[in-house]
């Protein structure tokens, strides 16, 4: 049984509704103005509050704003006399859940409730789930169990209700926006638009029309009145992405919509209000672009009420993993292909990359690898061509001299952990006079008994591809067998 709180300053329509609702099967309490409504709110926890718009001492505005402070989450219903139409809506913007007119309709009134009851189910459902995702390091888009990760997650889930700016910051590719998507997912605006633009990718000449809009006839070629970014994403998120790269003049016009939430197209006379959540992205140092001057200071303190730093990958590696088995499922649906995991080799060598473009840069490599495969399990053999030469100086393809062969033979002994230290019966010793063809076959067969006979392994730690292991392999059996 539902509870629902009816605050009315009529005495008889205050009695009417209280048993009208009762008689639906909710429990019903009331309240004769919203200071009276706004203490049974706080002490009996109600799931809905109907209440009416004009009332002494507290309005129905105010108290709808009193509620939304609440740690519970309470749907709203406002009762709207002819004529206060607008004050209805400007309620729905406040986040009320639904208005009705006087006289109330009585089975307008009971679909609402039901309506309201279902819509909170749902919100429970939901966050349950949600609570279940994160507890397994998944955050809506998002994926990582790592202690930053971790820490992000909270700081989200912490901020997404409330309606302030928020700054996300960090290297291309780590997931900037996939942060602004969680804070829209997790908000009462969920259900309204997220926008994302762009500000590096538009030309000067157009950025001000993108964002704010434009009349007909406002500049050569604007045929039509157009609606910009803040428009299009009323009631609902819009991410700012790389604002760094905004000119000066649209970053002032930007600062005048946030303190003011009223905008102006281009070409026009008459402010129009917004109510817009606004997330911004920059790749940049902030401090650093305000100090050049390439970001307004007014501006960043304006957005940067929480700032979310965004880590790079290669600060969590142990996330790899994770991340990666995410984008398969994703990447299997959008290929229609069905591919089942990565294998050891391939995790390891992933593990051990230092993905320079971050998180997009895996999504880029495992979309290859899930094309290329179709099915089965991904390998190595799936990688890009020279995968990992870039971000650091590969190892030899071929061991010269023997200072080489023991170094590669250390590191045969220690791929369990990578930190236990050669062993004497582990070691190659190679005499004076040895050659390197003989010191090289003793090192890649030395190597395989400590890798239990995984070529695969044994090639990434020699630095050799497999093919080339393979070959050598083959040659010293040919030659056992001329021997």
């Amino acid at each position: 049984m539902e509870k629902v709180l009816i605050v009315e300053d009529e005495v008889h329509a205050r009695s009417g509704l209280t048993e009208l609702i009762e008689s639906w099967g909710y429990r019903a309490e009331c309240a004769a103005d919203g200071m009276e409504g706004l203490e049974k709110a706080v002490a009996w926890a109600p799931a809905i509050i109907v209440t009416d718009l004009k009332m002494p001492r507290m309005d129905g505005m105010e108290l709808l704003s009193r509620i939304g402070e609440l740690p519970q989450r309470i749907a709203v219903v406002m009762l709207t006399a002819q004529g206060s139409i607008e004050s209805a809506v400007d309620a729905m913007r406040m986040g009320a859940y639904d208005y009705i007119p006087k006289p109330v309709d009585p089975g307008r009134l009971k679909t609402i409730l039901q309506n309201a009851s279902r819509q909170r189910e749902a919100d429970a459902e939901l966050e349950s789930t949600g609570r279940q995702l994160r507890d397994t390091g998944v955050l809506g888009p998002m994926v990582g169990s790592s202690p930053q990760m971790v820490d992000i997650f909270a700081m989200i889930e912490r901020i997404a209700p409330s309606n302030v700016s928020v700054l996300v910051t960090g290297e291309s590719g780590t997931g900037k926006e996939l942060v602004a998507r969680a804070l829209h997912d997790l908000s009462a605006r969920r259900l309204k638009p997220f926008v994302a633009v762009n500000c590096a990718a538009i030309p000067e000449t157009l950025i001000e029309s993108e964002i704010f809009g434009h009349e007909k006839g406002a500049f050569t070629g604007a045929l039509e009145r157009r609606a910009g970014c803040f428009e299009l994403a009323e009631e609902g998120t819009l991410l700012l992405d790389e604002i760094g790269e905004m000119p000066m003049a649209t970053q002032a016009k930007l600062l005048r919509v946030l303190e003011d939430r009223k905008l102006r197209r281009l070409g026009s006379k008459i402010e129009t209000p917004v109510d817009v959540r606004v997330v911004a992205a920059t790749n940049k140092d902030p401090e650093k672009a305000v100090a050049s001057g390439e970001l307004r200071g007014d501006l960043y303190y304006r957005l940067n009420v929480f700032n979310i730093q965004m880590p790079p990958l290669r600060d969590h590696l142990m996330d790899v993993s994770a991340i990666a088995e995410k984008m398969i499922d994703d990447m299997n649906e959008r290929h229609h292909c069905t591919v089942a995991g990565l294998k050891d080799s391939l995790m390891i060598r992933l593990e051990g990359y230092n993905w320079p473009g971050n998180v997009r840069e895996l999504r880029n490599t495992i979309e290859r690898a899930v094309i290329l495969a179709g099915s089965g399990m991904l390998g190595i053999e799936h990688l890009p061509p020279h995968f990992g030469e870039p971000g650091f100086a590969p190892p030899p393809n071929r061991v010269a001299g023997v200072e080489a062969a023991v170094v590669a033979a250390a590191q045969a002994a220690q791929f369990e952990d990578g930190q236990r230290r050669l062993d004497e019966s582990n070691s190659v010793r190679v005499e004076v006079g040895t050659t390197v063809d003989e010191a090289e076959r003793q090192l890649i067969l030395k190597t395989l008994v400590a890798t239990h006979n995984n070529k695969t392994k044994a090639a990434e730690i020699l630095g050799i591809s497999s093919k080339t292991l393979q070959n050598k392999l083959k040659e010293y059996s040919n030659a056992a067998v001329t021997e």
